[in-house]
């Protein structure tokens, strides 16, 4: 009864709101393909005139309306830049910082001028490497500016008592996108190893190695990395949190790993001895450990070289940054043409002063009352997710229990931290980008390792408010969407509810789902790792979850590649939870009003599916794609459309859809969890 009175009360806000808004709109007409059977591909039919009238840009690897409006932010993003780098302002304040940053990153002639020189000093400093604790001191360095080689350290929450944040180690090093790459025998993965060895070798060539030292140097690199990736977790591994879960003392940790002086390591890095630690890969850091003793100091020296030239490369002159590119835009993702200088340095911006610009960005471009709507989006789809768990008769009371405490403790953050970072000591000046470049870095990292050892400040945000997405942290049991996201045609004040439950809400609802998605599940009310099902309850979620990885397994991008189910189960639960429970948020969000009526020919009903399908419809370039299915835990677009709403009978009514139709699966492999 309570919840069906909040109900009431927040549709009356709305509606009360509403009222003094202009006329609302519903989905974009012209993006239909009116040619395709909705029932066929809901995908193609729902934006696919959108996608053959706006290809993808030369400079994108994917594109939509979402991709276009994220492209649009830069663009307001560019003109805050703009003026904050004409005023004078006082050294230290956002608009200095922010100012400066960009005028030096757009001073394309000094950077090109200077060529490879922001490197010699620190390949000095390598070369001079002597011993073992030479090669720990140069390790250091680098972890310092942000080159986590080869594994990185981080603040993180402990699994075992998220109030607190614990070093938090984890594997890295390796320049190609996963573990697989060099790995697996298919032909894709041979050719993009034998393009990576060439572009080792010539970024090497233009640091002014002779070829043949060059391809020397290529080989050491890329056979080091193989024997890292050879005792990395794969992607799906990495998904479970028992498999990176592994909290150690620093005693511990020396006797797994004794080439390597941890005491000093954490001493350098600011930590106490008795610092909590958690190694995500035990295995890696072996690995790591055996490298450090069978390898030869030179090759550590080409190794660390390599690692610090592929991170800087961005940042060079233009023949690097065109090597680079020419590596890991065009040959892996697809993009014909390098993004303009102005577009690198905004999100070059937004990286390393990102609350700083963020802040500049959320006072022009998000208004309070964008806010307000969105809070009450959060609050009714919180109360739909209330009735599913209720509803569901898989599960007993006991765990249902436990999922109410949790849902209880969700924490919404939504379109700017209420705390900002304070930048105002980082060193910011227009003579050097690549130093700027540094000095963020620096900040970035020490802002990370300040929070070990201390209690978690839940205050913090994981990505800047410009930025077009939303994450769940599991640990704090918070969903947390900037204000980039909250934006058409994910959100906008002039949108009927149908269409805003339909994109952002799904949204909204993926992102509490991700709280009992496969991974999610597995931490309680406080965030802790803990097992809060019964054995039955558990083996019943199990298995509705193997429904949706073999859905998605099934999945093909071209012949003989397809979706790994077991990779982008979480992503998948997730927008199949989010779409059922946004749909019922809506619903609910209407009584007590007027019912709704057509607009341009389409019942509210379609609207809001067609929503989802014109927000999540992004075409992707077949190379994007291909990396995407080895190593996102998200499905590429086409299958974010379809593969949950054709699971759902309201999708089937909703668009008078017969049994047997492509997107109508049947009885007896319809997958539902909440």
């Amino acid at each position: 009864m309570r919840s069906f009175c909040l109900f009431l009360l927040i549709s009356l806000v709305s509606t009360l709101f509403a009222a003094d808004q202009p006329t609302l709109h519903g989905i974009e007409l012209v993006d239909i393909n009116k040619s395709v059977d909705p029932c066929t591909d809901f995908y193609e039919y729902a934006n696919g005139a959108w996608r053959a009238n706006n290809p993808i840009p030369p400079t994108m690897t994917r594109w939509s309306r979402r991709f276009a409006a994220a492209d649009a932010t830069k663009d307001q993003l560019k003109a805050i830049l703009e003026q904050t780098a004409s005023m004078k302002s006082s050294t230290g304040s956002i608009e200095q910082l922010t100012g400066d940053f960009y005028t030096s990153c757009m001073d394309e002639s000094q950077i090109n001028q200077q060529g490879n020189q922001p490197l010699l000093d620190w390949w000095k400093k390598i070369d001079s490497m002597r011993n073992a604790s030479d090669l720990q001191s140069r390790i250091e360095e680098l972890h310092r500016v942000g080159v986590a080689v080869p594994f990185g350290l981080t603040g993180s929450s402990d699994n075992h008592n998220p109030s607190q944040v614990i070093a938090d180690l984890y594997a890295s090093g390796l320049g190609l996108p996963d573990r697989d790459y060099y790995l697996k025998e298919e032909k894709r993965f041979q050719e993009a190893r034998e393009k990576y060895r060439e572009h080792i070798a010539k970024m090497f060539q233009l640091a002014g190695y002779t070829p043949d030292v060059a391809n020397a140097a290529a080989g050491v690199v890329f056979d080091m990395e193989k024997d890292l990736a050879e005792a990395s977790l794969d992607n799906v591994a990495l998904r479970n949190p028992e498999a990176t879960d592994h909290k150690t003392l620093l005693a511990d940790l020396q006797k797994l790993t004794p080439n390597f002086d941890w005491k000093t390591y954490f001493t350098h890095a600011g930590l106490t001895e008795n610092v909590e630690i958690n190694v995500r890969q035990p295995k890696f850091l072996e690995e790591v450990n055996l490298e450090i003793k069978k390898e030869p100091l030179n090759h550590w020296k080409t190794y660390l070289k390599w690692q610090l030239l592929n991170t800087a490369a961005a940042y060079l002159s233009q023949p690097f940054v065109e090597e680079d590119w020419n590596f890991y835009q065009q040959y892996l993702s697809g993009a014909k043409e390098m993004k303009p200088r102005w577009k690198r340095c905004v999100e070059f911006a937004d990286l390393y002063l990102g609350e700083a610009l963020g802040k500049k960005y959320t006072e022009k471009y998000f208004p309070p009352e964008a806010k307000a709507r969105m809070q009450d989006l959060v609050k009714n789809l919180l109360l739909a997710m209330k009735d599913e768990i209720n509803s569901r008769t898989w599960m007993s009371a006991e765990t249902k229990k436990k999922a109410m405490e949790k849902l209880a403790t969700f924490n919404p953050k939504i379109g700017y931290p209420e705390n900002w970072k304070d930048y105002s000591k980082v060193l910011i000046h227009r003579d050097s980008f690549w130093q700027n470049v540094v000095e963020g870095s620096k900040f970035a990292v020490q802002d990370d390792w300040s929070t070990i050892g201390k209690p978690i400040d839940r205050g913090r945000w994981g990505m800047t408010p410009p930025t077009s997405n939303a994450y769940y942290n599991p640990l704090l049991n918070e969903i947390v969407f900037p204000a980039g996201i909250l934006q058409p045609p994910a959100f906008s004040l002039q949108s009927i509810d149908a269409v805003n439950y339909g994109a952002i809400g799904v949204v909204i609802g993926h992102e509490i789902s991700h709280g009992f998605d496969d991974e999610g599940a597995q931490y309680d009310a406080e965030g802790k790792l803990n097992n809060w099902w019964t054995d039955a309850d558990l083996k019943q979620f199990q298995e509705r979850g193997a429904c949706v990885a073999d859905q998605f397994d099934h999945y093909f991008i071209e012949e003989g590649v397809h979706h790994n189910g077991r990779l982008v189960l979480g992503e998948s639960i997730g927008d199949l939870g989010g779409a059922k429970i946004a749909y019922l948020a809506w619903k609910k969000s209407q009584e007590g009003k007027p019912a709704p009526q057509k607009i341009d020919g389409f019942t509210p009903e379609q609207q809001f599916f067609l929503a989802w399908g014109q927000f999540r419809g992004d075409a992707i370039r077949i190379e994007q794609q291909r990396v995407m299915i080895q190593s996102d835990p998200h499905p590429t677009g086409k299958y974010r459309v379809n593969g949950p709403i054709s699971n759902m009978p309201e999708f089937q009514q909703a668009f008078g859809c017969k049994e047997g139709s492509p997107m109508v699966r049947a009885a007896d492999k319809r997958c539902e969890i909440w």
